[in-house]
Parts: structure tokens; sequence; C-alpha cells
């Protein structure tokens, strides 16, 4: 996400980061021809979702890091998610949160929290950038639990062509008028562009929205705890990126928390036969 900022406005980089999305899904629509949405609700819950996450979300995340917040402050103020999920799921979703699923969490939120920092600068050059990350923590719970209540299971390519034309028909005008729109069109961008579409926007938000719709929002958030571990893993691989001591306990914790909500049965003992 910074290296892109460092190349684009950030608004205008998620416009293109939409419409090349929906130029790689198209032709891939035209060839399986996939259903479309049955009724008008289908289609206004489908819009929803896709306002909450890909524009308000996204566009906060962009323009906090743009206002001066380092990645690993974002990242620490989202990994809040899940426990804000945990609270609101039982009134929204119906779901049951349990004693050792917060348990779960807690070493979930922990093991997160000790491997962005022991691994990330942690800055903040000015309070709209927390104002910001904090009211994309707040999309991110919102566009979970909409989509947990109210989505319905679509095709995963209609479901994201939707969400993708959507979006890039919000953030045209919203580049034209909060941004200045200019892009340098360095080899950094063209990496970052291809990460954020192919990765990003096709396979990564795919999988959220179907772990959404067919588990428990409060047990799928969690997994988010696992993005900074991962991360890490993939810096210390590719790139040769320093791995302090403490960020492997911090894995080690952050896992076995999501281990913990993932399956709590493994954690408990069962009766024994009569």
């Amino acid at each position: 996400m910074k290296i892109g900022i460092d190349h684009a406005d950030p608004f205008f980089l998620l416009f293109l980061r939409y419409f090349f999305s929906v130029l790689l899904l198209a032709p891939a629509f035209l060839i399986i021809r996939p259903p479309l949405p049955a009724n008008g609700r289908q289609w206004f819950h489908l819009v929803m979702t896709g306002i909450l996450l890909q524009v308000i979300y996204f566009s906060l995340c962009y323009t906090s890091v743009f206002m001066g917040i380092s990645p690993g402050a974002l990242a620490l103020i989202l990994s809040m998610q899940p426990i804000l999920i945990g609270m609101f799921a039982p009134m929204v979703a119906r779901e049951t949160v349990t004693l050792l699923h917060w348990l779960g969490l807690a070493l979930g939120l922990g093991g997160a929290v000790v491997v962005i920092m022991s691994r990330s600068t942690i800055e903040a050059h000015s309070t709209a950038g927390i104002i910001f990350a904090i009211l994309s923590l707040i999309s991110m719970t919102a566009a979970t639990l909409y989509e947990k209540r109210f989505g319905t299971r679509q095709h995963p390519v209609t479901s994201n062509l939707v969400q993708y034309v959507v979006a890039t028909a919000c953030m045209l005008p919203i580049a034209f008028f909060a941004g200045d729109m200019h892009v340098d069109w360095a080899p950094p961008l063209i990496g970052v562009l291809f990460y954020l579409v192919v990765c990003n926007s096709i396979v990564s938000i795919s999988l959220l929205m179907a772990l959404i719709r067919r588990g428990q929002a409060s047990k799928v958030s969690a997994l988010f705890f696992l993005v900074p571990p991962v991360a890490a893993i993939l810096s210390w691989i590719i790139i040769g990126e320093h791995m302090p001591l403490i960020a492997w306990g911090g894995m080690a914790v952050a896992a076995l928390g999501v281990a913990i909500v993932s399956n709590p049965g493994m954690f408990t003992r069962s009766k024994p036969a009569e």
C-alpha cells in the first residue's frame, strides 16, 4: 500500500485497482456466464457490501497512510477487528461467543500485536490519520457483519464483478474531486497494482466473502490475526527481512488463538460415552 501511494494519488490508485479488476473479471463472466442475483434485494445487498468494503474501508485505509500513519500502526488498529466482531456478532448475526472463544481472540490479538510491534515502525504523524484508521476498522467490521447478516451465496465471479463495477463507478468521481489523480507508471507501481488486483482483489476478497457466508463471522474474522505472521514469514523468505526472535513467539501465540477460535472442541474434554 505505502509503495503504491508513493507513486499515485491514493484515491486514483483505488480506482485503477478496481478498474483493472473489472477488466480481468469481465471476460471470465462472459465465458462462464454465471447467474445474476435473483431479485432487487439481492442486488442491493451485494452493492451495499461492495460500498462498505471496497469503497469506504479501503478509501479510509489508504487515506490514513497518506495522512501520515505508518502501515504498522494501521495494522495494529485493524487487528482489533476480530474483537469488535466478537462483541457485535451475537446481536447482529445471532452467533454465540463463548469464554473459550474470547480466550482464543485474546491470544490471537496478543500474538498479532507482538509480531507487528517487533517488526514494524509504529508512527502516527497526524490525528487525522489515526481517526481515518479507526473509521476503516469500523467500516470493515460493518462490512463483515452486513455480509453475514444479509449476504446471499452468489457465484464469486458475479459477486466480484458487481462489487468492482460499483467500486469503480464510486472511486472515479472521488478521485477527481478529492485527489489530484496523479500517477507515476514506475515498475514498483505496476508490481503493486498486479498484487492488489490479482492477489488481493480477486483471490483474497473472494475467499473472505466465501468464508463469511459459510461460517461464523466471529470465527472467520479471527483469521485476520494470521495476516501479520504470514506477511512476516513471506518477507523473511522472499526478501530476507530480519525476523526478531520474539516475533516467532508472537506467531505461535497468534496461531494458537486462531486454532482455539476455529476449533474449540480440540481444547475441551469430550464426555465419555455411557
